[in-house]
């Protein structure tokens, strides 16, 4: 008997699921993953087709292009969309993978607070150069 789970008869069916979260508790992770892959894919293809068109061009022209009220909005969405998907992605693994508690708390916060601040320094660098 020692391989079989141990189901206690004696709780209520609520009881026994506590704890066990909600098959609806990561949906919301899930679609904000899903949202952000979905931004970045026209988003990456437009910053990577920008930077093949930029080549070779001088600093005056990458700055007027990106002073483009288009152009600026493009990349600081590409900006937030990428770091808000990279903490996603990597807050799932840390979930996955790391099993002690407090350290999984400690990993998620710091790859948060690490995201937020890297995107904050690619938002204020974006803004110096196209205002």
């Amino acid at each position: 008997m020692s391989g079989t789970p141990h189901i206690d008869m004696l709780r209520s069916p609520l009881g026994r699921a506590r704890g066990l979260g909600s098959a609806r508790a990561g949906s919301r992770h899930w679609w904000a993953q899903r949202l952000t892959a979905l931004a970045l894919v026209p988003l990456t293809l437009w910053f990577i087709f920008s930077v093949i068109h930029l080549s070779g061009a001088s600093h005056q022209v990458v700055i007027d292009w990106l002073s483009a009220p288009l152009t600026l909005g493009l990349m600081l969405a590409l900006i937030v969309a990428t770091f808000h998907h990279l903490q996603l992605g990597v807050q799932v693994v840390i979930e996955d993978y790391v099993h002690d508690e407090r350290i999984k708390i400690a990993s998620v916060l710091a790859v948060r607070a690490l995201c937020v601040l890297l995107a904050l320094i690619c938002i204020v660098s974006v803004l110096k150069i196209g205002l």
